[in-house]
């Protein structure tokens, strides 16, 4: 047995059983990597993967098994090179961040920008996408950290730390009825179509479930990901929009005035995650101390 075989059964399922992706992946051929499983299941006496002729279509289930303490051992493996690296170059490597548009755009730079300042060295990747994406990255070893909201703390084998609160804002075209409304109340916004993030995006959920419980259920008329989308089709007229507050920004978007929410929906919290249990890099750390200030000494530490 070695690493070669996991990293051949690791790869395979995480391209749904596609040797020759898998193959891509590990730059090798795929009659090699094919080999590298039958040598593996030889070995072990057992098959790992369930096959329809030639192609791979599942794993059996003592390829379940194999397939846990393969990703576990893969990523002692990883871990054992993050300390190697620490020493060798403390202040080189690389750092991915998955997180979703709004964090990108409006949580992120001030922090991004102190920490290339100190590591101009480390090479940095934003990776954006859906909350649900961003776990399964970390999950997956695709990415370092996850930033997002309601995902995060519920995902399996990620540590979460809690980074800060955010509420809602109401955005709409200026003139618009709405914006006389005083106060503002949930009855007045069902009235009207409604742009919103796509259910996927941390926060929705909040909003649906505030409307349900006092019986409304308003048109949503168009979701997205991204909140300088949602802004842009607010602006032509198409319905009025409920967006993070930090993303309305009243020099950048003159077009649109705001009303705050806070009084109508519960605060949101955004959350970092990572793979619990993992070795965290020097500048990881400092990452992460950068993002959440407040952050009390030695949980990190507790954490490794």
């Amino acid at each position: 047995m070695n690493i070669k075989q996991l990293r051949c059964i690791h790869e395979i399922v995480r391209h749904d059983f596609n040797a020759s992706r898998a193959a891509e992946a590990l730059h090798t051929t795929q009659p090699a990597v094919s080999a590298q499983v039958r040598q593996l299941e030889t070995e072990l006496g057992v098959r790992i993967f369930e096959r329809n002729g030639k192609r791979l279509t599942g794993l059996t289930e003592p390829g379940v098994r194999v397939l846990e303490l393969a990703r576990r051992v893969l990523e002692e493996v990883e871990d054992i090179r993050r300390v190697g690296a620490d020493f060798r170059a403390e202040d080189e490597g690389t750092l991915v961040i998955a997180t979703t548009h709004t964090q990108a755009r409006y949580a992120l730079p001030e922090t991004i920008r102190a920490f290339r300042t100190r590591y101009p060295k480390v090479k940095l990747r934003i990776r954006q996408g859906a909350p649900t994406d961003l776990c399964r990255w970390v999950q997956e070893g695709e990415a370092d950290f996850a930033i997002a909201t309601e995902a995060i703390p519920h995902a399996p084998g990620l540590s979460m730390l809690p980074c800060y609160r955010w509420n809602r804002c109401l955005v709409a075209p200026h003139g618009h009825p709405l914006l006389e409304v005083h106060p503002l109340t949930l009855e007045a916004i069902a009235d009207h179509s409604l742009i919103t993030y796509d259910f996927a995006f941390a926060g929705r959920s909040v909003v649906e479930q505030a409307f349900a419980q006092a019986g409304l259920y308003p048109e949503v008329v168009l979701t997205a990901l991204d909140s300088d989308v949602l802004k842009h089709y607010v602006a032509l007229g198409l319905g009025v929009g409920i967006l993070a507050k930090m993303a309305y920004d009243p020099e950048n978007d003159r077009d649109l005035a705001a009303r705050d929410l806070s009084h109508l929906f519960p605060d949101s919290t955004t959350h970092l995650g990572y793979r619990r249990g993992r070795y965290l890099r020097g500048y990881m750390r400092e990452f992460i101390r950068l993002f959440v200030p407040h952050l009390p000494e030695g949980v990190l530490d507790d954490g490794q």
